[in-house]
């Protein structure tokens, strides 16, 4: 028996050197082909020291269109040190900074090699001021000059600055009380909390560095999104409303402690089984928690809600079309906002009961749903109770409730449908379970709609996306795999009618056949 000798792989400086020659159709293969030598989702291979001279070698002799490819890499090994900034690699890296330097100087300003060089350049805060200096002569958007910045700084515990990167520094223009808010939560944090929150902070910033300058190499310069200033107004007014908004939905829903049915009344839920009492204010109620002394009760929740940020008005403005681009790989805008208004008008399809919308938000898209179905049918539930407070502004005849996607707090078999846009990424590990209520609540023929994202087939892509950290989470964004999350569906006993959607998008409508 003759037995074929094993083909040992080729050194990195040979895929480095194949990826510069390579034909253009085969510039993608080649380049993922050198990735996989040498890192893989955030880990450097034992040969990616020793690489890095060929690397950057290889920078200096390829194309422009290639050059871009390079420089993400090089990013990506010296992040695999993160939050280390002098580790090993780092500092080979590091090492060829004037290369680096020079490429930029030699850019127009936005061209994808720029974008891939602000990543590359991210990751040097020892370098902090000789970086800003040289990119001070570009004409460069507030965002990246203002990711850059971030990403260059180091963490003063004395007066940590958290939680406003996303989906950029320059976005946030924060008044008095936000200021004011901010300090507070952040007062309250361990020096461990502190330094969890600012790493956790860095590596959202340079996942969105990231992912724009490799969408950028791979696709040509993203386009930009329209300025979505802040409203100058930020306070927040809940309409004044009664039990009277949830009664005709009384029947529906459930006390998330026993099971037991719900009366309302003025400022109060009542379950009937265990005698929980929660709180019901400005159309909000809230199933988190029963509450204590019923007079109480609805004073503290009404005082509540006048503290909540308006961190709502900021999430639609600003952070969800950029997180849309992120996630759904839509820097090319090939998923509008009309798209998702006609989706959600052609394929909610209600049979018998309330609708729900399931992680409802601020309430853009529980404003569509409320006019494809009536706003007299529709339920509003979401986790956050800034988004519900910005939510009841806009929609006053939409009741809302603060409870979670894992338990919902409706009967079996009590809905007509349910939509659930742009929110079960949020979900975390709940994800499963949330479908799997959706099954339980939903009756024969009621439809499912959703929106989320799934993991890119890209390794690289994929990285960025899941170095999105949601606040108060340690870990990354976690997206789903096409066929699990059709399994979940299937395991809640709903059938899918309808799955679309381009990049990484995911759009599917499913119905509770039995």
């Amino acid at each position: 028996m003759t037995v074929s000798p094993v083909t040992a792989p080729a050194p990195a400086a040979d895929l480095a050197e194949r990826f510069v020659d390579a034909a253009l159709d085969e510039v993608p293969a080649s380049f993922h082909a050198l990735v996989e030598a040498l890192w893989d989702d955030g880990r450097a291979s034992a040969d990616a020291l020793t690489a890095v001279p060929s690397l950057v070698a290889a920078l200096e002799r390829a194309g422009t269109e290639r050059k871009g490819y390079l420089a993400v890499l090089l990013g990506l090994l010296a992040e695999t040190e993160y939050p280390d900034p002098d580790g090993p690699l780092t500092r080979a890296v590091r090492g060829r900074l004037d290369v680096y330097l020079g490429l930029l100087a030699g850019e127009d300003t936005g061209t994808p090699l720029t974008l891939a060089l602000l990543y590359l350049l991210s990751h040097f805060p020892g370098e902090r001021e000789r970086i800003l200096a040289a990119v001070s002569r570009l004409d460069l958007e507030a965002e990246d000059l203002s990711r850059l910045d971030r990403s260059l700084s180091t963490l003063d515990p004395s007066r940590p600055d958290l939680g406003r990167v996303w989906p950029s520094p320059s976005v946030w223009t924060l008044n008095e009380e936000e200021r004011a808010f901010d300090r507070g939560w952040i007062g309250e944090l361990t020096p461990a909390q502190i330094v969890a929150a600012w790493e956790n902070d860095t590596r959202t910033v340079l996942g969105c560095t990231g992912a724009r300058a490799y969408w950028a190499v791979c696709h040509g310069e993203p386009r930009n999104l329209p300025a979505a200033p802040l409203p100058e107004r930020r306070d927040i007014s809940v309409p004044v409303a009664d039990s009277a908004l949830f009664a005709p939905h009384l029947g529906a829903l459930r006390c998330p402690a026993c099971q037991g049915s719900l009366a309302s009344d003025d400022g109060i839920a009542r379950c009937f089984g265990c005698a929980a009492r929660y709180p019901v204010a400005g159309g909000i109620l809230d199933l988190t928690a029963p509450a204590g002394d019923q007079e109480d009760a609805a004073a503290d929740f009404l005082e509540k809600l006048s503290r909540v940020p308006s961190m709502g008005l900021f999430y639609e403005a600003v952070a969800r079309p950029a997180f849309l681009r992120v996630s759904g790989s839509n820097w090319g805008g090939a998923v509008t906002e009309q798209d998702e208004d006609r989706y959600i008008a052609e394929h909610v399809r209600p049979v018998e009961g309330p609708v729900l919308d399931l992680g409802a938000g601020a309430g853009r898209w529980t404003a569509v749903v409320a006019e494809t179905v009536g706003a007299e049918r529709l339920i509003a539930l979401d986790s956050a109770l800034p988004m519900l407070n910005v939510l009841r502004g806009r929609l006053p005849r939409v009741p809302s409730v603060l409870a979670s996607a894992a338990e919902l707090p409706f009967e079996d078999a009590s809905l007509g449908a349910v939509v659930c846009w742009n929110a079960l990424q949020a979900f975390y590990a709940d994800a499963a379970a949330a479908i799997a209520e959706v099954g339980r609540v939903l009756r024969p023929g009621g439809t499912f709609t959703l929106m989320t994202f799934r993991r890119s087939d890209d390794p690289v892509y994929r990285y960025f996306q899941s170095a999105h950290r949601f606040p108060q989470h340690q870990g990354g964004l976690q997206l789903f795999d096409l066929r699990e999350l059709k399994c979940w569906l299937a395991d809640a006993g709903l059938t899918v009618r309808e799955e679309s959607g381009p990049g990484t998008f995911v759009f599917i409508t499913a119905v509770r056949e039995k």
